[in-house]
């Protein structure tokens, strides 16, 4: 990738500089490695002014990255700031007038004289008021953002930075034990013990990040033909507190001196040389709007070639919070494609939202089932342009993307299921800069969103943040690889997945040889021992959750990776106190409906995790050893089914086992099915039924069931959703259930 820096003269911004050089020569299969190709600063309008008072900017010091240019021998455009701060909410949106438009209207020149750039590099370490403004920039630009020292450990990155050659120095100073007369000019690596003293003693941020000071680079591994020496500069006082007095660097006079491995030396000519380090002052009025590129979609228009496309449609019967999932009857008879099929799917669903006096900010999750994963792209194009950040002003849904058997049993070419609120509580984690923290989103889909104690995480691959690549080594190095990056997701939420974790989807690649698939299970049980280990040495340990485990065979996965996973975790505020109920189920009493005998084995066929008065969660496999007892307790059975496909009428005594058996858990537990948000029913395509029959075998127990209980109110669409899969189970070893399910309900 061709890279543009934004460079404030800061450490930050010079080290992120050398990390982009770094990764982009790691990224072995990248086709190019990533090369700074341009700089961009922003600087205050009047050259005598030293700082503004700006959320975006650090200014001090402008006077001399000007120099930067010739000391790194590229191209430094440079803008002066004619905005100031108006949009002061976190998530940003186009605001005219706002010192962010500045950064928007200097990158758009770079880009304009430098078509080949497609990144933008930032030094942003923990600030996600500037991430979010630069990604926000980025994305209007078509630019891919880099912040490599994105939620890095702030005592180790600054150790690194003095390791590999950062040599800067204080320009502003303004906290506690930092004093202006003693500390301004000084090096990092000099005061570097000091700020972990300082750290230790009052709190402070040992890179600065809350401003308790700013650094200038005089310095550093890529100025290839020069380096800075400041001459003579002035101690300007800001602001003389007795406590923590403020003060900044003004410099007077310096000069460049050459390096002996100067690019000035090579044969290159004088005329390029002047080019390729120019400086371009970039103008232009920041008040001009730009055009937002997006596209409107109405969901009311064309409806009657949704119709024509025969979508169905159920809906859990929460009215605060529940799930709508769409897909198509058949329509590989009459659809051009896939991207027909999502367009109808998403168009069908916006319309329900539509109806219910929503939208897609409304939506919490979203789970994207696609009959072929080299269809991936494509399904994304459509999808991108139904679900956008405009839409989703409180931030996007997360979401996760599995090919599924789907054409195998007429389900059309593109399954949606979504999950609503009617509020907009929810937190958004969406962090779209490539980083080392974690994979980015780059799109309208974010990392995690918690939403009334429940953080519902995107699925991750084994990717590795910084290159975006697939680790490689297999299905047990791509998992503890995704686990890592789910870790590092939930810190942001002050949670960890070895204690919070209360679900776990594993979703499994067909592509894994069976004798490989126990290793995967292995990995995960070592990985969550260890990190609870490690927090429990950390004093973090409060209540432990022991998740219920779920995997899912399936055709393909995104990249081509053989391991997903999907954690849903419980973090609200108070779980230290929460009494915690996460076992096997012991039986309790409940109505006999269809005649189904109490057993001790129907404890087997149960994972629950319960939060008193909140959560329910529960998964329900059903086996061949299973459904045999199932069936054999039915009056004129044939038992012997050891070893041939289940009858329609077995397997409809199945679906009412398993409603009969969910009920029980629900009502042990004081849950009702109003309290349901989502039930999914997975079935292989191995079990040979029609998704069709298996529908209506499913409709007629909750009817029958409606009628026996009174628990549970039917309504025109079903309350359950089948999902076709290779396999499933509650091990890697068994992913051979007849019938998976997956039931969460939540009180509010």
């Amino acid at each position: 990738m061709k890279v543009v820096a934004l460079v404030s003269g800061g450490k930050d911004s010079c080290y992120a500089m050398m990390k982009c050089i770094q990764y982009g020569h790691e990224n072995q299969m990248s086709k190019s490695n990533e090369e700074i190709v341009a700089l961009a600063n922003l600087l205050p309008a009047d050259d005598s002014v030293d700082e503004l008072d700006s959320y975006m900017y650090q200014t001090v010091g402008h006077q001399i990255v000007v120099s930067y240019a010739k000391c790194m021998g590229v191209p430094l455009f440079r803008r002066r700031i004619q905005g100031s701060t108006r949009h002061q909410d976190l998530a940003y949106r186009m605001t005219p007038g706002d010192e962010v438009e500045d950064m928007s209207i200097l990158l758009r020149e770079v880009k304009r004289q430098i078509p080949s750039i497609t990144a933008v590099s930032s030094g942003a370490i923990a600030s996600d008021y500037q991430r979010i403004r630069v990604e926000n920039v980025c994305s209007r630009l078509g630019l891919v953002s880099l912040a490599y020292l994105w939620k890095q450990d702030q005592s180790l990155l600054l150790q690194e930075m003095v390791k590999n050659g950062i040599v800067a120095i204080t320009v502003k100073v303004a906290a506690m034990g930092l004093d202006p007369a003693k500390h301004l000019g000084k090096e990092m690596k000099n005061l570097q013990s000091y700020l972990h003293e300082l750290n230790k003693l009052y709190g402070i941020n040992v890179c600065g990040e809350g401003g308790e000071y700013e650094t200038l680079t005089l310095d550093c591994p890529l100025f290839h033909n020069a380096r800075i020496v400041l001459d003579e500069f002035q101690v300007m006082l800001h602001s003389p507190d007795s406590i923590a007095p403020v003060g900044v660097l003004h410099p007077l006079a310096f000069h460049l001196e050459n390096k002996v491995e100067s690019i000035s030396s090579s044969a290159i000519n004088d005329a390029c040389l002047e080019r390729i380090d120019s400086v371009c002052e970039v103008q232009g009025d920041c008040l001009r709007r730009c055009t937002a590129m997006t596209q409107s979609i109405d969901a009311a228009s064309n409806l009657d070639d949704v119709i024509e496309h025969r979508p169905l449609i159920s809906k859990t019967r929460k009215d605060n919070l529940f799930s709508i999932c769409c897909w198509l009857q058949d329509s590989s008879k009459t659809s051009a494609g896939l991207q027909e099929d999502m367009k109808a799917v998403l168009k069908k669903i916006e319309a329900q939202l539509m109806e219910y006096g929503f939208g897609w900010e409304n939506v919490l999750y979203i789970h994207l089932y696609i009959s072929d994963m080299n269809e991936f792209a494509l399904a994304n194009e459509t999808y991108v342009k139904y679900i956008t950040q405009e839409k989703c002003p409180f931030g996007v849904p997360s979401r996760s993307t599995i090919e599924l058997p789907l054409l195998q049993v007429g389900m059309g070419r593109a399954y949606v299921e979504v999950l609503v609120t009617n509020d907009q509580s929810k937190r958004v984690l969406h962090v779209q800069s490539i980083s080392c923290w974690a994979p980015s989103c780059i799109g309208p889909y974010s990392q995690a969103t918690l939403h009334r104690g429940i953080l519902h995480m995107a699925g991750q691959l084994g990717l590795d943040p910084p290159t975006m690549n697939l680790c490689s080594g297999g299905p047990t190095v791509e998992l503890e690889q995704a686990l890592m990056n789910s870790e590092a997701v939930a810190k942001c939420f002050n949670c960890s997945v070895s204690n919070a974790a209360i679900l776990f989807v594993i979703y499994c690649s067909t592509r894994i040889p069976p004798s490989e698939r126990i290793g995967i299970q292995d990995k995960l049980d070592s990985f969550l021992k260890q990190m609870r280990l490690f927090q429990e040495n950390k004093g973090c340990m409060s209540n432990v959750f022991v998740p219920i485990l779920l995997y899912v065979l399936v055709p393909d996965l995104p990249k081509r990776a053989l391991v997903e996973i999907k954690p849903v975790l419980y973090v609200e505020d108070d779980m230290e106190t929460t009494e915690t109920v996460v076992e096997d189920m012991s039986c309790t009493t409940a109505p006999n409906h269809w005649n189904f005998q109490e057993a001790s084995w129907h404890d087997k066929c149960i994972q629950k995790s319960v939060i008193p008065g909140k959560i329910c969660v529960i998964v329900l496999s059903v086996t061949n050893e299973v459904a045999t007892k199932v069936y054999s307790q039915s009056p004129g059975c044939n038992q012997n089914n050891q070893d041939r496909r289940f009858r329609d009428e077995e397997i409809d005594r199945i679906t009412k086992f398993c409603i009969y058996l969910l009920d029980k858990v629900l009502a042990g537990n004081g849950f009702s099915w109003e309290d349901v948000t989502h039930l999914k029913f997975y079935f292989p395509t191995s079990l040979c039924i029609p998704l069709e029959t298996l529908s209506l075998m499913f409709t007629n127990s909750f009817n029958e069931f409606a009628e026996m209980s009174q628990r549970i109110n039917i309504c025109k669409e079903p309350i359950f959703n089948l999902i076709p899969v290779l396999g499933s189970g509650k091990s890697t070893s068994s992913m051979d259930d007849i019938i998976t399910c997956e039931l969460f309900s939540q009180k509010h």
